[in-house]
């Protein structure tokens, strides 16, 4: 509950290994409202998992052999997964094996059909795939059957001006088309327009630190309905909200 002072246990908890009541090193979860289910990546056993109670003992292994890093879901409930270690995102239908893929799959690389190290992803109301393109430094935008995608973020190096970013890893879009990245190593949030050539600072941009207008290696990014913006402050061991960041 959201008044509560403890959270409950509904899955893992228990030592990391890749049995069915163990996590290791989960990185993203989404909850599946068509099922009423919890999908979790849990990168460090390569497999995705579907939690569907609290009691943590009726969860099921979904997607198999896969370094999956970032997960989201399109209004069809199909499932979206990153393959961080072979550079391209799938889409899983209810019942798959394999799954399609929807981005990358060109093997490693720095060209608009390829990724290098995905990590975190968006899908839009259009089924067009945003991605955290980490260790290429820059968000890609793939539209639904594109056979390579267009640069909508960063794309010129790792660095700390406004034209790039540095490992970036979350990554969520509003109902304006405005694109928020966790730029992780510049430990701040950054607001793109598709188009622009430069990003705005949105949320610390004040150097790496502990203190109420810092961050420390961000990762994950949330919006609540009311517009606010929640960053995972993985370095700070925290959450920090932002009031009412969209326009």
């Amino acid at each position: 509950r959201l008044n509560s002072n403890t959270g409950q246990i509904i899955a893992g908890g228990n030592e990391p290994e890749n049995q069915n009541n163990q996590l290791n090193s989960p990185t993203d979860i989404i909850f599946d409202k068509k099922n009423n289910s919890l999908i979790i990546s849990d990168y460090g056993s390569n497999q995705v998992i579907r939690c569907f109670d609290q009691n943590r003992t009726n969860q099921q292994i979904i997607i198999s052999n896969i370094s999956c890093w970032g997960l989201t879901i399109d209004k069809n409930g199909f499932i979206y997964a990153s393959d961080y270690e072979n550079h391209e995102v799938r889409r899983w239908k209810q019942g798959d094996e394999k799954g399609e893929l929807v981005a990358g799959g060109n093997g490693q690389g720095n060209q608009l059909n390829q990724l290098n190290y995905p990590t975190y992803i968006f899908i839009d109301e259009d089924y067009s795939l945003y991605i955290s393109d980490h260790s290429n430094h820059r968000v890609m935008k793939w539209k639904k059957d594109a056979k390579e995608g267009t640069i909508v973020g960063g794309g010129n190096g790792e660095g700390n001006s406004l034209k790039q970013l540095h490992y970036p890893q979350g990554v969520v879009v509003d109902h304006l088309g405005q694109i928020y990245v966790a730029d992780s190593l510049n430990h701040q949030v950054m607001r793109w327009c598709e188009g622009d050539t430069e990003g705005e600072i949105v949320a610390g941009g004040n150097g790496c630190g502990d203190q109420s207008n810092q961050l420390y290696g961000p990762m994950g990014l949330s919006f609540d309905n009311e517009g606010n913006l929640y960053v995972v402050d993985w370095g700070n061991q925290r959450i920090q909200k932002y009031e009412k960041i969209l326009n």
